[in-house]
C-alpha cells in the first residue's frame, strides 16, 4: 500500500498515543546519548560527527550531496567539512574529471578512530542503562526491537 493511501486513512487513537510516547522516549534517549557521549574527541561538533558518519557510510560523497542528505545549506556544510579537513578527519579525493569543481570526501584513519571511539562510548553508556532494567523490561525491550526496526524502515 502506498504512503498516499495510508495518509487518507484515519489514524487509530492507540497509534497516535504510542507515537507521542515513542517520540518522547527517543528524544530523551538521544539527549542522554549525546550527554553520555561526553566531549567528542578532537572537539568535533554533533553536526560534524553526523557528517563524518555520512562520509564514512558513503565514501566519495560530495559536499552538495551531504547538504541535500542533511537538509542543510551548502555553505554551512562546506564550512563544517573544511573544519573536518583541517582537523585531519576528512580527506578530499582527486577532482572529478567530468567536473573539476567536485571532489569526493573520505574519512581519514584519524576520522575513523573518532567515529569508533564515540560509537563505543555511546554503546557502552546505553548498554549500562539497559543492564539496569529488570529482566522483564529487558525482555520487553528485546520483543519491541523488531517493531522498532520495521518503523524505521518505513
Amino acid at each position: 500500500m502506498s504512503d498516499h493511501l495510508l495518509s487518507d486513512t484515519p489514524i487509530p487513537e492507540r497509534a497516535l498515543a504510542l507515537s507521542d510516547e515513542l517520540r518522547l522516549a527517543f528524544k530523551g534517549l538521544l539527549r542522554s546519548m549525546q550527554r553520555e557521549g561526553g566531549d567528542m574527541a578532537s572537539n568535533v561538533s554533533l553536526m560534524q560527527y553526523m557528517l563524518l558518519g555520512l562520509i564514512h557510510e558513503q565514501p566519495g560523497i560530495g559536499v552538495a550531496a551531504l547538504a541535500r542528505v542533511q537538509n542543510v545549506r551548502g555553505p554551512t556544510v562546506s564550512a563544517q567539512v573544511k573544519s573536518l579537513e583541517e582537523a585531519g578527519l576528512v580527506e578530499r579525493s582527486a577532482p572529478d574529471p567530468q567536473d573539476r569543481r567536485r571532489s569526493g570526501l573520505q574519512v581519514s584513519s584519524e576520522g575513523l578512530r573518532v567515529i569508533e571511539s564515540l560509537r563505543a562510548r555511546r554503546r557502552d553508556a546505553l548498554a549500562r542503562r539497559i543492564a539496569r532494567l529488570s529482566p522483564q523490561k529487558m525482555d520487553a525491550l528485546a520483543a519491541a526491537m523488531q517493531a522498532l526496526l520495521e518503523i524505521g524502515q518505513s
